[in-house]
């Protein structure tokens, strides 16, 4: 969800994970970061804005696809307090933000091969995204999920 760090040719606000991606990484319990009207769950239980999910106690393993800017470093600040899930979020690891919640407190950086096509709240495939994005693994079991999954990348151990 998201778009302050991903400038878009629509001005859309919300941006959703292609559904096979989340597929591939497991079962999630929560998603902090989900749109309200949404066409696939990516988790059993679901926080949309006005949840205020960052504010919010999380439980089990969360899928964290944060509003991108400035924001985003706070949701990881959060998913590793929690230490155990997955962020995605662009791969800018020259950022302050990256240096301070990805290098320094993750677990596992995963690159992906090309550029994720998101999708639209309507749930049509929208174009490439403007930059390259990450997996961030927080928990070992999550490691494990990137390794297990079926998705094309480097997966560098941190």
């Amino acid at each position: 969800m998201g778009s302050n760090f991903n400038t878009n040719t629509k001005n859309n606000d919300e941006w959703l994970t292609p559904p096979d991606l989340i597929k591939s990484l497991g079962d999630f319990d929560l998603d902090p970061c989900s749109p309200k009207i949404r066409p696939w769950d990516t988790a059993l239980e679901h926080y949309c804005e006005d949840d205020d999910g960052l504010n919010k106690d999380w439980n089990g393993r969360v899928w964290c696809n944060p509003p991108y800017g400035r924001e985003t470093f706070l949701w990881l600040e959060k998913l590793h307090k929690h230490g155990n899930g997955i962020g995605l979020i662009f791969a800018r690891t020259e950022t302050k933000g990256f240096h301070s919640q990805v290098w320094e407190k993750a677990d596992a950086v995963f690159f992906f091969k090309g550029r994720i096509k998101f999708c639209y709240v309507d749930g049509t495939q929208g174009n490439c995204a403007n930059a390259p994005s990450c997996l961030i693994a927080y928990g070992k079991n999550n490691v494990e999920h990137i390794k297990n999954s079926n998705l094309d990348g480097i997966l560098v151990i941190l």
